[in-house]
């Protein structure tokens, strides 16, 4: 199964990177860099596995550079906090 099947797995799967990317060191904006640069790839290159995907496709398609980037900031965002929960 991949980690793109399941959106919470995708999610947990985030989270471990972004927890790595910390330990190593790695500053806020490099992992937002990041992030955007996976969002990019996967909105250009993969097929949505689930609705979730399918919508932040849509809208990563849609967006502005910025917006996108304010995208990928949230995502990061979004499993950071959800360790903290």
């Amino acid at each position: 199964m991949s980690v793109l099947d399941n959106f919470d797995s995708w999610k947990t799967f985030l989270a471990d990177k972004l927890e790595q990317a910390q330990s190593e060191g790695m500053g806020q904006e490099t992992i937002d860099n990041m992030a955007y640069e996976v969002g990019d790839y996967l909105a250009s290159n993969t097929n949505a596995q689930n609705n979730e995907e399918a919508v932040l496709q849509e809208i990563w398609s849609a967006a502005s550079e910025e917006e996108r980037q304010s995208m990928a900031s949230a995502m990061v965002k979004l499993v950071q906090n959800q360790g903290n929960a």
